[in-house]
């Protein structure tokens, strides 16, 4: 009974104390238990009839998710307790150990390949993906290298040549995966970050020529990625061939009209649209909860990117400029991977394997995605005692 009793009194505590009072996020913490939720369940919902077919189980994949969700969880926790002075100290062994990954995934043998495609890393558990990783180093090491240099960035024309090198290197071990994708997601990230520590504008010229040159480069000297960019301006052209996901996607969005058809009267997670609970999860949104969910989904990961530039913007207010560089690449890079799957599934851009923040299955995606809720999370945790130790002096 005083068992009971302890976790009903905390329980009132949690949720009725004055966010004022509060030493941490309350909304963000939400807004990402919110999402995982939803994306649990549209994963069970679109991966039943592949689970069925595949392994004669219809929650085979719900189950693995709910394990993904728990490791998750396990791992916000754990990396909560990290001070940011920690990320900022070991931002060069974090750098490397995502080039180690990087460079194992490349190795026949060690590396797994699904449809020609070498990304993941088998562990006991689940595949890891590195490039998930990678993303989240690039944002630790870039946010100590302009808190270093921050004057130099924004004085000195050439500055951001450096942090380009370090995209490229990375840029080149994801693109033998190949991951153009990822390699589009550093580069748009550290964009990003340039502007807000505010480098000089022809920096930005030059840095957006280079990438467009790449980009452009990359696709015509590819003739599978030329396919996948022409094949997604009319999908209906080649409907059985390289316009087989997109058209069917485009249909379960059709077919979802308003309000949707209701959670499990989805047709087209009916081996029709492959890849339904993964890169595609959002058609299957679109076709059970309509425009209605669609939109829903949109305003709680920009609820949850607002937070994150919200947590920026008070740490740079508050001089802490590492803390808040690395709130801003996390926010830029949810918002940027969240864009670019939603406009993949409407037919709105080029089919990438990119995920969708917190909603779409997998492993590598979940448990990263959670440390970097659990490094805003921190962030704003210090800030929170930073502002209470500055009005205590006030007060004294």
């Amino acid at each position: 009974m005083d068992f009971l009793t302890s976790i009903k009194e905390n329980y009132r505590r949690w949720v009725t104390v004055a966010p004022n009072s509060l030493l941490y996020d309350r909304a963000l913490l939400w807004l990402f238990i919110l999402l995982l939720f939803i994306g649990f369940i549209m994963v069970t919902s679109a991966s039943i009839p592949v689970g069925t077919r595949l392994f004669d189980d219809p929650f085979h994949f719900a189950k693995r998710d709910a394990l993904y969700l728990v490791l998750s969880f396990f791992a916000c926790y754990f990396f909560l307790h990290i001070p940011m002075d920690k990320w900022e100290k070991w931002h060069v062994r974090i750098f490397f150990i995502a080039i180690i990954l990087l460079i194992l995934v490349a190795i026949p043998g060690i590396g797994k390949s699904v449809n020609g495609a070498r990304r993941w890393i088998p562990i006991v558990i689940f595949n890891f993906q590195p490039a998930e990783f990678a993303k989240l180093a690039l944002i630790c090491f870039l946010s100590s290298y302009f808190t270093r240099r921050y004057d130099e960035v924004r004085s000195r024309k050439l500055s951001a040549a450096k942090p380009f090198i370090v995209v490229a290197v990375l840029g080149v071990f994801l693109l033998m995966q190949p991951d153009l994708g990822s390699t589009v997601v550093l580069f748009v990230i550290t964009f990003g970050l340039l502007f807000i520590v505010g480098a000089h504008i022809l920096q930005f010229i030059g840095l957006l020529g280079i990438g467009v040159f790449l980009f452009v480069f990359l696709v015509l000297s590819s003739a599978y990625r030329l396919k996948r960019l022409t094949g997604f301006m009319d999908p209906f052209q080649d409907p059985f061939g390289t316009g087989f996901q997109l058209s069917n996607s485009l249909m379960a969005f059709g077919r979802g009209e308003f309000w949707g058809r209701g959670l499990g009267n989805s047709i087209l997670k009916l081996e029709y649209l492959p890849e339904a609970h993964t890169d595609f999860v959002m058609a299957i949104v679109g076709e059970e909860f309509g425009f209605v969910g669609i939109m829903i989904i949109i305003l709680l990961l920009g609820l949850l990117v607002f937070r994150a530039l919200k947590i920026g913007r008070e740490s740079l207010l508050l001089e802490q400029r590492f803390k808040g560089f690395f709130a801003f690449g996390i926010g830029f890079w949810i918002f940027f991977q969240g864009f670019v799957n939603l406009g993949m599934s409407l037919g709105l851009l080029p089919t990438k394997g990119l995920t969708f923040p917190l909603i779409s299955y997998g492993g590598s995606s979940l448990v990263i995605m959670a440390v970097s809720i659990a490094v805003l999370l921190r962030i704003d945790h210090e800030n929170r005692l930073m502002r209470g130790g500055q009005a205590r002096l006030r007060d004294d």
